[in-house]
C-alpha cells in the first residue's frame, strides 16, 4: 500500500500554540504502554529491522507522546497516519507505529547516522545487534558534517557554550548556559571529532524528528543514556544522507524513501506539502533486486519516490528458495 503526506492546512501560529499547550500539559495519558524496543538481533546481510506496529488510540492522546514512546520522531508518525489530528486524534482510532527500519547503506561499525532517515544506528563491536534512535537535526540552513570521524569524548551534565553561529543570531545568549532545566544539551553529551557538533539529550524532546538544531544531532533523554552508557570514546562515527533505502525482508523487496528536509518544515507546521520527487530510487531498486529486477513494481517505485512517506512499500516480490531451485 502507498501512504500519502499528511496535508494539514492549519497556520504556523496555530501550530505554535499547540506545541505550547502540549509542553504544558501536566498528564500523560500514554504512561500503561508497553516499553519500546530500541534494539535488534541482526544477522549477516540483513538490511532491515523492526516492524510495523499498531496502537489504539486512547483518550487525551497526543501524537508527541505517542513517538517518544514508541521511539520514532515526531514526522516519521505523522506521515505514516495521515488524516490524523496530531493534536485530537480519535479515541479508539488505531494508528500505525513506524517502526521497520531499512538499514542505510554505510559499514556498520560504530555509530552511523543517515540524515535524511532522521535516525541514528549503532552497531556494537559483537557485529550481531544493532541499535536505533530518532534524531532531532538541523533547521533549513544547518547540516550535519557529512563524512567520518569518532566519538572524541563523553560528559555527563553538560555545560553548553553558545558556538559563534548561535551567538551571532542570538547576542543576548550568556557565554555558557551551566547544567539544567534551561541547557539544550540536556544530560548527556558525546563529542566529536568535528569541533562544536556533538550527540545530545535534549530539554525539548518534542524536537526530535523535526528541524530544530544548528547541525548538533539531539535524542530523546532516554535514548541519550542509553547510547553514552553504551559506546565508549574512539567509537568510529559516520554521517550519511541517503534520501531512500531498499532492502529485502524474506522474499520482499521494500524501499523507503523519505521526506525533503523542506517538506519536514512544512509537515511540522502542518501545511500542505510541496511536491519534492526524490531522485535516483528507481536505480537504488533495480541494483538492491538483482537478479530479480525484472519483478519489480514501477509503478510503485515511481508513487513512492513522489510521496516521500519513509513508510516501508513493497515493490518486488520474488519466488520462494525451494520454488526458485526446482525451476
Amino acid at each position: 500500500m502507498i501512504w500519502a503526506l499528511s496535508q494539514g492546512r492549519r497556520r504556523r501560529c496555530d501550530v505554535a500554540r499547540r506545541w505550547s499547550r502540549w509542553c504544558s500539559a501536566a498528564i500523560v495519558l500514554i504512561a500503561a504502554l508497553p516499553a519500546a524496543a530500541a534494539e535488534f538481533a541482526l544477522a549477516p546481510g540483513q538490511q532491515v529491522i523492526g516492524d510495523l506496529g499498531r496502537y489504539v488510540v486512547k483518550q487525551g492522546d497526543v501524537l508527541p507522546d505517542i513517538a517518544r514512546h514508541f521511539d520514532v520522531g515526531y514526522t516519521a508518525l505523522v506521515t505514516a497516519n495521515p488524516g490524523v489530528d496530531p493534536w485530537s486524534p480519535s479515541p479508539g482510532r488505531e494508528i500505525t507505529i513506524p517502526s521497520l527500519y531499512i538499514l542505510p547503506d554505510a559499514p556498520r561499525q560504530g555509530i552511523v547516522v543517515n540524515l535524511a532517515q532522521w535516525r541514528l544506528f549503532y552497531f556494537p563491536p559483537s557485529g550481531d545487534r544493532v541499535e536505533t534512535f530518532p534524531l532531532g537535526l538541523g533547521i533549513i540552513g544547518r547540516k550535519t558534517p557529512l563524512g567520518a570521524t569518532r566519538v572524541a569524548g563523553k560528559e555527563a551534565n553538560p555545560a553548553w557554550y553558545p558556538p559563534p553561529s548561535i551567538r551571532a543570531e542570538r547576542p543576548e545568549l550568556p557565554a555558557v548556559v551551566p547544567p539544567g532545566p534551561q541547557n539544550p544539551l540536556g544530560a548527556y553529551a558525546l563529542h566529536l571529532g568535528w569541533r562544536y557538533y556533538l550527540i545530545h539529550g535534549t530539554n525539548k524532546p518534542d524536537g526530535v524528528g523535526r528541524n530544530v538544531s544548528h547541525g548538533c544531532i539531539r535524542l530523546y533523554p532516554e535514548d541519550i543514556e542509553r547510547l553514552f552508557n553504551t559506546v565508549a570514546v574512539g567509537t568510529p562515527f559516520r554521517v550519511v544522507d541517503q534520501p531512500a533505502t531498499a532492502g529485502w525482508s524474506g522474499d520482499a523487496l521494500y524501499v523507503e524513501v523519505y521526506p525533503s528536509k523542506s517538506q519536514v518544515e512544512e509537515i511540522d507546521i502542518e501545511r500542505p506539502v510541496t511536491p519534492d520527487p526524490a531522485q535516483g530510487v528507481e536505480a537504488l531498486v533495480n541494483a538492491a533486486a538483482r537478479p530479480y529486477a525484472g519483478l519489480i513494481d514501477r509503478g510503485a517505485v515511481h508513487q513512492a519516490s513522489q510521496q516521500r512517506t519513509g513508510m516501508p512499500i513493497r515493490v518486488a516480490q520474488r519466488p520462494p528458495a525451494g520454488l526458485a531451485a526446482q525451476r
